[in-house]
């Protein structure tokens, strides 16, 4: 009797234990899926989705009404980024390789940079729009993020950005620069203010849109070592790529136009800080400057000289600046007045190794100059001829060198300006059709020239000749001599259109 007393409660004890067991287990089952990130399926696979009010995704079984997860937000992956952002490589818009590199001649380019330069400054970009989107918000959602606690969506605008501190880089003289390393002005020798408008200095805004100095900083580096990169403007470009490249080759390292290292420790090596103090001088403000220069020959004929316009025209020359990014730089300066403080790119010391063979590649829209031994020892970016006026083709030879010409304009050999149709002396000067400087070749009328727009070298044509800056024309005259070959390579030549 007692064995069968006991056999019952034990009996009666286990069924009671699995009772008990079960039902926790399954809910701890749908505890720990909640817990881990998983997602129970309903019965059928009906759910209904709801956001409360601290923006948490509640899912629901439809049939029974039950709880199966809930999603705080930031477990949820953010799939309208990741849409936004596939989108945009779709269409081009997302950088995929140096992010940090922009040609100013190409629009995809430059509207790359706006939206990068707009993002920086907590500007909201709305993405790209989807064709393909059913609910017209470029969304992947149909319920947008709910309200915070306080009634209000979150601020996403990033923080203010900080401007970069100098590294502090030890600073030397030039020579050749005639200017001095950077120091703080005393407050008697500041510069006059330009007008206020509203307690502020007004400053066109659009003279340093898209400049960097950094870039700068890395196109004086490459114009000390002979590789110059046109003027000094703070933007990437073509012509900042090919005088990289020239650079590596001069100097036999291995430079990237993005190593921020390499290039403040090559600037301290090379003559130090990128930019540096002049004072402005009475001669500088005295010029003499004409008042502008005119389009029509005929009446560029009549002036006494083709010289700068002004100060800053003639400084930013001189200093192998953009104008305008010349401006940009010193925005409270008094360029008319002697003893201004103004800040200029220091870049060094010219080249002095004789020149013993020119290639003008017109391709590459570029000039190389080599020493007797074969050395690259300069490169310049260049304007070489057009589709219409080509250049040369071939081998030849430097016959002469001028510095400061006149220009012979005859519209019977060359071409034809405006309505001009008689032959017109145009006297010297920067601003003159060859700037200050011809280097004639045995070809007539064809020859390595200066010019009076030294931004627009590398993104125009030229008349058959090959144009450069007016201070790399000038730096080449002085090293070459007649009898120097110049040879002419790749794209079409005066040859091949006088064939067709």
């Amino acid at each position: 009797m007692l064995r069968t007393i006991f056999c019952l409660s034990a009996l009666a004890a286990g069924l009671v234990s699995s009772g008990v067991f079960a039902a926790p287990g399954e809910e701890g089952a749908r505890t720990r899926a909640a817990n881990s990130g998983g997602i129970l399926l309903a019965q059928d696979g009906n759910l209904d989705v709801y956001y409360d009010a601290r923006g948490n995704r509640v899912i629901v079984d439809a049939d029974t009404g039950k709880v199966i997860a809930i999603q705080p937000p930031q477990t949820r992956l953010d799939r309208r980024a990741l849409r936004r952002q596939l989108r945009m490589q779709q269409l081009g818009r997302a950088p995929v390789e140096d992010e940090d590199r922009y040609y100013l001649d190409d629009p995809e380019d430059m509207a790359r940079f706006r939206r990068k330069q707009l993002e920086e400054e907590g500007t909201v970009i709305p993405p790209p729009v989807d064709e393909n989107d059913p609910y017209g918000d470029n969304s992947d959602q149909v319920f947008p993020d709910a309200p915070r606690d306080e009634g209000t969506y979150g601020n996403t605008y990033p923080d203010e950005p900080q401007p970069d501190q100098p590294d502090g880089i030890k600073r030397q003289p030039l020579d050749e620069a005639s200017i001095d390393p950077l120091q703080p002005a005393a407050p008697g020798d500041e510069a006059a203010l330009p007008p206020k408008v509203d307690g502020k200095t007004v400053v066109d805004p659009s003279l340093s849109l898209g400049t960097r100095q950094d870039v700068a900083a890395l196109q004086v580096l490459l114009d000390r070592a002979g590789a110059s990169p046109g003027v000094i403007d703070g933007r990437f470009g073509s012509n900042v790529d090919k005088a990289v490249a020239a650079y590596n080759e001069i100097t036999g390292s291995n430079l990237k136009s993005t190593d921020a290292v390499g290039i403040q420790a090559a600037l301290a090596q090379s003559g130090g800080d990128a930019f540096a103090n002049y004072t402005i001088t009475a001669e500088d403000a005295a010029g003499p400057y004409v008042a502008s220069i005119p389009e029509d020959y005929s009446q560029k004929a009549q002036l006494d000289r083709m010289g700068y316009t002004s100060v800053t025209e003639a400084l930013a020359e001189r200093f192998h600046m953009d104008e305008n990014y010349f401006k940009a730089l010193n925005p409270e300066a008094n360029f008319n007045r002697p003893g201004t403080i103004i800040k200029v790119a220091n870049f060094g010391r010219l080249v002095s190794t004789p020149v013993a063979r020119i290639v003008a590649d017109k391709g590459k829209k570029e000039v190389f100059a080599y020493d007797a031994g074969g050395k690259l020892v300069a490169a310049y970016p260049a304007t070489i001829g057009s589709s219409d006026t080509p250049s040369p083709s071939g081998i030849h030879t430097v016959s002469r060198v001028a510095l400061d010409p006149n220009y012979t304009y005859n519209p019977s050999i060359n071409f034809k300006q405006g309505q001009n149709d008689k032959i017109l002396t145009i006297p010297p000067g920067p601003n003159g059709p060859v700037g200050s400087v011809w280097i004639a070749l045995d070809k007539p009328t064809y020859g390595i020239h200066g010019t009076p727009d030294p931004s627009k070298i590398g993104k125009t044509e030229s008349h058959g000749c090959v144009r450069l800056t007016n201070w790399d024309a000038r730096e080449l005259a002085k090293l070459v001599s007649p009898g120097v070959t110049v040879e002419f390579v790749g794209g079409s030549s005066a040859d091949d259109v006088a064939q067709q």
